[in-house]
């Protein structure tokens, strides 16, 4: 697990991936201060707040990333779990020292929820340090009306970006089965980021309400309740409970897939 980890965050493909994920706070909070006028009712929820209170920045720029951006980078990384390895010809290497497939798969899974937990804390942390330098932070008020203090301003951004963490191991899921169906990791890496798109399509259609609740980005945006006074977690209990169905499912695929995949001719 440590050497996964080192070999994914020593690339510079990570880096470059999370520096553009780290570039949209910073975008959002410059153009918000170079604005000569109001943005209320247009944008995304809360941009008419940051003017007030720099912390709202990584909120907002939590909002921009979760549609395409964090789905894009996490495809990316999953994409190539498997794939990637097979493509450089470093797997066949890998199962003859040997190592179990199973336990294979289960690191490469492991190592793509850590970059999806890198991901959504590099927008939270670029989104409060710039923040705090181009605008006043102090008390944030919640949904609910109630007002709470910068430590606890700042828990509630760090639970956001867990909850977001767990909205995308399902997709970390689907990108790890369809890492094993070819040996192309750009293919496995577009069809990741079309599987999030198309959950996302699909979720704005009212003819198909009774999939909805069965989508993989369903509840992608529910931590709206984590801003509330007391904290709901109706959303995200059922979250978890749909994103481990997405990880138990596509996980068992995967395996089947790779458990018979010839990779040693």
């Amino acid at each position: 697990m440590g050497s996964e980890l080192s070999v994914l965050f020593r690339r510079r493909r990570t880096w470059a991936l999370l520096a553009a994920l780290a570039a949209i706070p910073v975008l959002i909070a410059v153009a918000v201060r170079l604005s000569s006028g109001p943005s209320r009712g247009r944008g995304p929820a809360f941009l008419d707040q940051v003017s007030q209170n720099g912390l709202f920045v990584a909120v907002v720029a939590t909002i921009v990333a979760i549609p395409l951006f964090l789905p894009l980078t996490v495809g990316v990384v999953a994409g190539d779990t498997i794939a990637g390895e097979a493509s450089t010809g470093t797997l066949r290497y890998l199962l003859m020292a040997p190592v179990a497939r199973g336990r294979l798969l289960a690191v490469k899974y492991v190592a793509a929820v850590a970059f999806c937990l890198a991901a959504t804390l590099t927008v939270a942390m670029a989104g409060v340090l710039i923040g705090a330098l181009l605008f006043p932070v102090g008390p944030v008020t919640l949904l609910s009306g109630t007002t709470i203090g910068v430590p606890e301003a700042l828990l509630r951004v760090a639970l956001v970006s867990l909850y977001v963490t767990l909205s995308l191991t399902g997709l970390a899921a689907v990108g790890l089965f369809l890492s094993t169906l070819t040996d192309v990791p750009v293919g496995a890496m577009a069809a990741t980021v079309v599987a999030a798109v198309v959950s996302q399509v699909l979720g704005q259609l009212p003819q198909l309400e009774w999939l909805h609740p069965w989508l993989l980005s369903q509840y992608w945006l529910g931590f709206a309740d984590l801003l509330r006074d007391p904290i709901v977690w109706d959303s995200f209990l059922a979250n978890a409970l749909l994103q481990a169905g997405y990880a138990l499912v596509f996980g068992a695929l995967a395996y089947g897939r790779f458990s018979t995949k010839d990779v040693l001719a």
